[in-house]
């Protein structure tokens, strides 16, 4: 991800300074577990000491690394060096107790899924703060009026604020599945080369996992098994196409032909080097493309569960690029919508032009319905609503003057509707006599 995208926050989180800092800490908690057990030859102030002067430095891992070419190795090289740096030549090294009975795996897995919640952690917050502003905007608009579409065709009057309101929901059910998703891979595992504790007692698992707010994979093999990030990932996708739901919809609304919405347009901001009468959605668009790279993220975490036997590393190498770029778009996306949301541009003048644009055609199912309420056939009905509404289409599309459906129907001996029915029957608000239930339900939902 280009680095002028990346919040600090998320960025750090992936960064190499991070990884190691948690692997220091995980590798300190494992001689501290030692020590209190008495295992392993370490002493309570050996462990003391490793605390106190552990360290290690990026550039000197990177040095170490480009010769043994093993990254864990690298690490424990540099981070041994900081610890026996001030002990006294000829005294024993207290950094021979480092990675004691563990492997590799023990060490980079516990400290990715330590990463991954601290990273869930930052979307859950996005999350949060976009879905309280759906909701407030929900009840802003509660009675703006718009035309519902479906297949994207003129379909009933609704409420602007009924799509605020959907937005909550999705985000609210987002915001549980991260939740779960974040306890699903909230674990460690310190249990050696293939998971059989051969040369490390379970007990130093256990207390490292608890310090670090962690719990401990019950079988781990030589790896935490990869459907606890896929499951994340997957949430992670599905977060981003709310994400995509919320900026296609802005998008849609904002073409000149609809207009009646449009994504914040700041204060000298050009919106094409050709034009400048040009306001286009780039944010929402932006929204999209990222979209497609976290889903597309998703499909690497699934492929990474099925590895050979107790472990290999095909995962290693996909995991580090996808996960880490799923989770700096996501958080970039979030950001985007919660600005483009918020301050999210509508013209209730222009929807009520597009309600009324086709001629009162939007109230036919309600003319259908008091067709049969007088007693017509559902067939009967049917077709004496389509071809009138038909016949109003045809005048609109030819460009032509022609009559209103309400005047075709009122013209129609076939309709047995008074002039107050039919004026009950086109009043848009009519179709909202029951949207408070909506409301009330809104009413209820959190984000806390």
């Amino acid at each position: 991800m280009i680095d002028r995208y990346t919040r600090p926050e998320m960025g750090h989180i992936f960064s190499l300074e991070n990884k190691y800092a948690i692997w220091q800490e995980i590798e300190v908690l494992a001689c501290e577990a030692h020590a209190k057990l008495g295992e392993s030859g370490i002493t309570e102030e050996e462990a003391a000491w490793i605390r106190a002067h552990a360290g290690f430095d990026v550039d000197e891992v990177d040095a170490i690394e480009a010769v043994t070419n093993h990254d864990v190795i690298a690490f424990l090289t540099d981070m041994g060096e900081h610890i026996d740096a001030e002990v006294p030549e000829g005294e024993p090294k207290p950094s021979r107790h480092v990675h004691y009975g563990m492997t590799s795996s023990d060490l980079g897995d516990t400290a990715l899924c330590l990463q991954l919640v601290q990273a869930t952690d930052i979307i859950i917050d996005d999350v949060r703060r976009l879905g309280r502003i759906c909701l407030r905007r929900a009840f802003e608009e509660r009675d703006t009026l718009c035309v519902g579409r479906t297949h994207g065709i003129h379909a009933e009057p609704m409420t602007f604020g009924m799509k605020f309101g959907s937005w909550a929901w999705e985000l609210h059910r987002d915001l549980r599945r991260l939740e779960d998703a974040r306890a699903n891979v909230a674990c460690g595992a310190i249990s050696g080369a293939v998971g059989t504790y051969s040369s490390i007692d379970p007990a130093v698992e256990a207390y490292v996992c608890e310090r670090l707010g962690l719990d401990a994979d019950p079988l781990s093999t030589q790896v935490i098994s990869r459907d606890h990030h896929a499951y994340l990932a997957g949430v992670l996708a599905t977060t981003a196409a709310t994400c995509e739901r919320i900026a296609t919809e802005i998008r849609n609304l904002q073409k000149t032909d609809t207009l009646e919405a449009e994504e914040p347009f700041r204060a000298g901001q050009k919106g094409s080097s050709a034009m400048p009468h040009k306001r286009n959605p780039i944010t929402a668009e932006k929204v999209c493309g990222l979209a497609r790279v976290v889903k597309a993220n998703a499909q690497v975490a699934f492929d990474n569960v099925a590895l050979w036997h107790e472990r290999d590393i095909s995962h290693s190498s996909a995991e580090r690029v996808a996960m880490a770029d799923s989770f700096i778009a996501l958080d970039h996306m979030l950001h985007c919508l919660i600005r483009i949301v918020d301050g999210l541009v509508l013209y209730p003048a222009q929807m009520l032009a597009n309600l009324n644009k086709t001629r009162g055609l939007i109230f036919s199912s309600k003319v259908l319905l008091a067709l049969v309420d007088e007693g017509l056939s559902r067939e009967e009905a049917y077709a004496v609503v389509q071809e009138n509404a038909m016949a109003t289409w045809r005048e609109i599309q030819a460009g032509e003057a022609g009559t209103t459906f309400r005047e075709k129907l009122a013209a129609d001996p076939r309709v047995p509707l008074s002039e107050e029915a039919l004026d009950a029957i086109f009043d848009p608000r009519s179709f909202l006599t029951r949207v408070g239930t909506v409301f009330d339900r809104l009413g209820e939902l959190s984000f806390d």
